[in-house]
């Protein structure tokens, strides 16, 4: 047992040690601060609403050179668009064949990718004619995709991103996504904005902003309400899709099934 002076002397040696602790201590309480206040919330502001085809089970989108390109699911529903944003009007489509369940796109140069859910395949077309330049193994589903300026980034479904080279699919690295240091599942469709990945979480009405070297979400754009501003052609009609056009800094976003596209603007919730 100890003495009382014994205590009060094994107690000075403890504070003298936590002192020597404390700014290290303290640098490492500002960092987890610091690492909590970069998660921002972001509302939206409706600027435009387009119309959109109620029937398009959207599973990709992507703005392009004043057009927008979707590709849309379903198993002998599938379907690669080129499409007039004003209007919503189809001005260029490819049906896939019905083994094919479309997902994700992505355009590099004059080629556009699209991603299949679980056959396996990635399918190349020409920008252009929508013709099928081939195709490219993937040992996953697929379910989103987006490119960097250097690398095809695909999503299955998992917390996991795989960065791909374009022309031989090789993986090349991957990165787990975390909230607060939990994996996000559920990524689905994907937008490289501005050196971020945003994506869709399948089944909620949140977009995350991924930060591509290390998987950390940045911010959510909370886009809650938005389903209630358009018509739904089903119970499958979930907010999915995301595009950007970098050269006016326009932000669209729609939904599975959903008759409307919507151009929004962020707001800051904190």
């Amino acid at each position: 047992m100890h003495t009382g002076s014994t205590i009060t002397a094994l107690l000075g040696l403890v504070l003298l040690s936590d002192i020597s602790l404390m700014p290290a201590l303290a640098d490492l309480a500002g960092e987890a601060t610091r690492g909590e206040q970069q998660v921002r919330e972001y509302g939206y502001q409706i600027v435009h609403t387009y119309p959109h085809d109620i029937k398009a089970f959207t599973q990709g989108l992507k703005f392009h050179a004043g057009h927008l390109y979707e590709s849309t699911g379903l198993y002998g529903q599938s379907s690669l668009r080129r499409l007039d944003i004003e209007t919503g009007k189809v001005l260029q489509q490819k049906d896939l064949p019905s083994r094919y369940f479309g997902e994700g796109i992505e355009i590099v140069g004059s080629k556009i990718y699209q991603l299949t859910w679980r056959s396996n395949h990635i399918l190349v077309h020409d920008l252009e004619t929508f013709e099928e330049l081939g195709s490219h193994y993937n040992p996953t589903e697929g379910w989103g995709l987006a490119w960097d300026g250097k690398f095809l980034i695909l999503s299955d479904g998992s917390a996991l991103l795989r960065f791909l080279d374009p022309e031989s699919m090789a993986t090349r690295r991957r990165v787990q996504v975390k909230l607060n240091g939990k994996p996000v599942t559920g990524l689905n469709e994907l937008e490289f904005i501005e050196g971020e990945i945003w994506a869709n979480v399948l089944g909620a009405d949140n977009i995350m902003r991924i930060d591509p070297v290390d998987g950390r979400v940045k911010a959510i754009v909370k886009l809650t309400g938005l389903a209630e501003q358009t018509q739904q052609g089903g119970d499958q009609a979930v907010l999915n899709g995301i595009a950007w056009d970098a050269m006016q800094k326009r932000l669209f976003v729609t939904g599975k099934l959903w008759s409307n596209l919507f151009e929004i603007r962020l707001v800051s919730l904190k």
